[in-house]
Parts: structure tokens; sequence; C-alpha cells
């Protein structure tokens, strides 16, 4: 039997676990003054109630309206003086927000996120300057750039139950309704201790930022309530859907989408070996078929949209010019057909395995990143220490793992094809 290799440098991480429910996760390294500090929220669209899709999102912007302590406005100013950047985003499972700074910073870093967790600013001000940026955003990043529509299209044609049908960005119509007795109640039911996770990675000594955690942490009370979670089961898409989606565009588009396993499971784990085998790389097959051999296409790209209750794996390509979609289906058709049937060479296999090590260095390569993958690991995968033994479980698989889980998943009696073509086509 063949053995596959992947190298892995362990990194050092400690936990403590605080009274009031927090987790809290650090890992030191001084080789710069850099220090990332991120708090990761459980809380995402799919905990959204029907008629307030984009509630999740919406709060996050809320959340830098400032606090009891933080004027309005404040919250980004006293980061950038201190030379710093932060940002967060919101998923359908998570909300996250972070901050780079130099490490003598650590403590103000600290002392913002627990104004946040503490009390932060929700009011009718703050509720409506806010309502109009996310709206902003999304006339920006969805409504009027190409094929960005395709999350929300996928997604409600393959959810009908289960809260994954919306998106994290919402509607018009919900953003416009929300109101604010509606955000003091998601506020004490989500951003509470027991339902985030602190991280801090980076120029620190471990029993200063310990001190400096329960300082600014430790007294935060639990907030007590039940935490509501989704428990409802999607059942298998019954047939293949297919529509066409005319859009402000000048080139088609094909988007192909099968329904994903939970991403802590190792079948998620093989199918993001599948993405890459399929399009990572001029050598990849789809890459390889469709772009350079048949020119149907001017770029393909298959990636898993993981998430904690399943997800979708996603397929797209953009048609070379005057080309058929339809032609670019079908090849696509063709070479998942292949991966089914034949075994995955030992080379190839091994060009995966290399191609994961190195993003995992790659993200690993900032204080950010590792901060990113500690709250990720624990919270959806229930151990923060997968940072440094992501590698064995992904050795542990096989060229047949891979075969296996394209038969498993993807069924062509049950997926989604979304055709993109120019309005001017529309009959």
């Amino acid at each position: 039997m063949t053995h596959f290799a992947i190298g892995q440098t362990a990194i050092d991480i400690r936990k403590v676990d605080l009274k009031n429910g927090l987790r809290v996760i650090m890992h030191r390294d001084n080789t710069m003054p850099i220090v990332a500090v991120g708090v990761l929220y459980k809380v995402g669209s799919k905990n959204e109630l029907p008629g307030r899709s984009g509630f999740a999102h919406f709060f996050e912007h809320l959340m830098f309206e400032g606090s009891e302590h933080i004027a309005r406005g404040e919250f980004m100013k006293l980061i950038q003086a201190s030379g710093g950047v932060n940002n967060a985003y919101t998923t359908h499972d998570k909300t996250y927000y972070y901050e780079v700074l130099p490490s003598n910073q650590l403590e103000m870093a600290l002392w913002m996120e627990s104004e946040r967790m503490l009390h932060a600013k929700i009011d009718t001000v703050g509720v409506e300057t806010q309502r109009e940026v996310v709206k902003e955003e999304k006339r920006l990043r969805i409504d009027n750039q190409p094929y960005m529509s395709f999350q929300e299209n996928l997604f409600k044609r393959a959810y009908k139950v289960h809260p994954y049908k919306s998106v994290p960005i919402g509607t018009m119509e919900d953003l416009n309704a929300a109101q604010l007795n509606e955000f003091y109640d998601f506020y004490r039911t989500f951003y509470v201790p027991e339902n985030a996770v602190l991280v801090i990675a980076g120029d620190i000594e471990y029993e200063t930022a310990e001190r400096l955690v329960r300082r600014y942490f430790e007294d935060i009370p639990r907030g007590g309530r039940p935490i509501p979670r989704p428990n409802v089961v999607e059942p298998p898409l019954e047939r293949e859907i297919v529509d066409t989606i005319y859009d402000n565009i000048q080139l088609p588009a094909v988007f192909l989408a099968y329904r994903m396993p939970p991403k802590n499971s190792d079948d998620a784990l093989a199918l993001s070996l599948v993405s890459r085998l399929l399009s990572t790389g001029n050598s990849s097959r789809l890459r390889k078929k469709l772009v350079d051999e048949q020119k149907i296409a001017l770029e393909v790209i298959a990636f898993p949209y993981d998430l904690e209750d399943g997800g979708l794996f996603i397929t797209l390509a953009l048609a070379n010019f005057g080309k058929d979609p339809k032609d670019i289906m079908a090849s696509m058709h063709e070479e998942i057909e292949r991966l089914k049937k034949e075994r995955i060479s030992d080379r190839e296999f091994q060009k995966l395995l290399n191609q994961f090590e190195t993003q995992q260095i790659s993200q690993m390569g900032s204080m950010q990143g590792i901060a990113d993958l500690l709250a990720e690991y624990e919270v959806f995968y229930g151990d923060a220490n997968l940072i440094n033994t992501i590698g064995q479980k992904v050795s542990k698989l096989t060229p047949a793992d891979l075969q296996r889980v394209a038969n498993t998943y993807f069924d062509s009696n049950r997926r989604i094809i979304l055709y993109y073509l120019p309005k001017s086509s529309q009959p």
C-alpha cells in the first residue's frame, strides 16, 4: 500500500475556560511585535427567525456603533490610531470579529471586545444608520455585481426546510422590517460568553495575556437563556433542478451544486481534496479540459461551501466567447463521471496533499490566519488542536476515499444546475 505524506510543524497553544462559559485559546509567537485578537460568536444567518433574513449580518454592523464607554464611530478610529486594523464577517454559521495590532496594544483590543460583549450600544440611531449601510452593501456587492446572485439562487433551490435556504446578506424587505426590540433580544440571546470563543495569537506571554483576559471578561455574566439552534433535517433533493437566470452580464456561465455532508466530517475533508483535483492549478482536470484543450471556458472553479449542517459543493465555469454553456455543462459532467469511475493515480493524489499543505502553511503565515483557524476548529470541530493534527487526518485519506465521496455526493439526479445568460438573450 502506498504511503502518502504531508508535513506539519506543531504550534504551541494554551486553552483557558472561564467560569462564565467563555473559551479562550492563546498561541504565543514572539518573532514579531504583532498580536491578533478574535472573538467568534456561534450565530449566523441560520439562527434568524422567518422574515428576518440578513439579521445576523445586520447585527454585525451594529456592533461597530460603539458601547457604553466607546463613543459612536470611535471603535474603528481607536484601532487605527493604535496602528491596527479590524474587521468582521458573518456566515450561515458564525459571526467573527478580529483586530490585528502592535502587541503593546493587546489590552486595548481585549477591553474593546469585552465592551462589545458586555454593553454594546443598541439604539435607534445606530439601527437606522447601519440599515442604510447594509442595504448599500447589498446593492454594491450583490445586486449590481455580475453573477453574484448565484449564492442566493443556489441555496434557495438546495434547501426548502433548513434555514440555509437564506443567505447572510438577506433581503431588502427583511432589512427594512427589523425592529429595535428584536436587536436587544438577539444580543441578549447570542452575544454571551457561553456562545463565544476568544482567540489571541502573536507576541504575548501566556500569564500576562490570561491575566488581562480575566480582568476584562471573567466578570461578564452568562446570558443564561437557551441558545436556539435549528434542529430540522433537510430531506434529500428529490430530483435534478435546472434553471436559467438572466443577469446583467456579457458572457454566459454555468453553476453546478451538490449537497455536502457536515463540515466536520471526514467526507467533507475528502471533498476539499476533490475540489483541488478539479480546479486548483493549471494541471487540474476541469481547467485542463475545458480551458486548455476544448477552449470552451475562460475560467473554472470548484470549491466546497462547507457548513456546520452540510453545505454545497459548487463548481462554476465562465463561458468563452461564443461558446454554449450547455457544452460546458456536458464536459463538467464527463469529468465528474470519470472521477467516479477511474482511480486517481498516486502521483496526482500526492500533488493534492502538497496543495493542501501549501494552503495550510500559507494561512498559518500570519497571526490573523492562525487565530482564524483556532477559532474555527474549536467551535465547529470541537478541538482547537486540530490546527496541529489536520495534516495527519488528511494523510489518512486515500485515492479510494475521493472516488467514494464523489460517488456518494455527486448524484446527477440530485443536483442543481443554473445557467447564467445575458439579459439581452431573454425571450
